[in-house]
């Protein structure tokens, strides 16, 4: 059951929910993202994001790895990581994580069927809880490679919060071998539409923020990037079409951790 509060402003989980044709939005959501719709693509932008995530995934199985941390996730709809690795190998096990009760229970209730998909309440700047949480211990064995997932949340990072040295934190948790994929919002190509984007934020009470791409190879130190490196998402084993206009507003990287020393 969802509280007053939480049906008043439009949120960010359910927001991406709409903009994927997802069923869990409230109108509140739908009101904000059809309002904004004309200034700031958005749905466009997550629609990328979306189809970045699941070449990713898809390269990850691939690759050999059959479990994966989703850090930040939001509600899982539509086309999200377990769908795509189980579909690729069923026995593929997946813990997402994100810190909004609400979004929780309510991705509990979709996911109660799943028993190789869970989802642990935890804020991702506080590397012990999402690793010590139960769903975690249950379903993931961090000695073995795991993919951890880092799609358009570290934007939600603030600077004090030093991104870097968080996803370092989770680098030298996941043992060698673990795959990193991450994305995160830039204005180094598109600075006006990127600040409209931000502004909008802003009313979601998750404010957000752009980095360049020198602010983001920081964060991949201790991994060595899969081809085609370190691009603009859509780029990354995309279709390879010119980028431009809204599909130019984040990077794209998949990672593999390498051996200390």
């Amino acid at each position: 059951m969802s509280t007053n509060s939480e049906a008043e402003r439009p949120n960010v989980a359910r927001l991406y929910d709409y903009y994927l044709g997802g069923a869990h939005n409230f109108a509140v959501d739908r009101e904000f993202a059809d309002r904004s719709a004309g200034d700031v693509p958005t749905a466009a932008m997550v629609q990328q994001s979306r189809a970045f995530l699941r070449r990713a995934v898809r390269v990850c199985v691939a690759n050999g790895i059959r479990q994966f941390l989703d850090l930040g996730s939001g509600i899982p709809t539509a086309g999200n990581v377990h769908e795509v690795a189980q579909q690729a190998d069923p026995t593929c096990r997946v813990v997402y994580v994100d810190n909004e009760p609400a979004t929780v229970a309510h991705s509990r209730t979709m996911l109660r069927d799943n028993a190789g998909a869970a989802i642990a309440e935890a804020d991702i700047r506080d590397v012990p809880a999402v690793l010590g949480a139960p769903e975690v211990r249950d379903l993931l064995d961090l000695s073995r490679p795991v993919a951890v997932l880092m799609v358009a949340i570290l934007p939600h990072v603030a600077d004090h919060d030093r991104p870097a040295e968080l996803v370092a934190r989770y680098r030298d948790a996941v043992a060698d071998g673990s795959y990193l994929v991450v994305s995160h919002l830039t204005a180094d190509e598109q600075p006006e539409l990127v600040a409209k984007v931000v502004g909008m934020a802003a009313e979601t009470r998750t404010p957000i923020v752009a980095r360049s791409k020198s602010d983001f190879e920081a964060m991949l130190a201790g991994f060595d990037l899969l081809e085609p490196g370190l691009v603009l998402a859509p780029s990354w084993r995309g279709e390879g079409d010119p980028v431009t206009g809204a599909e130019a507003v984040s990077y794209g990287a998949v990672g593999v951790k390498r051996p200390a020393g």
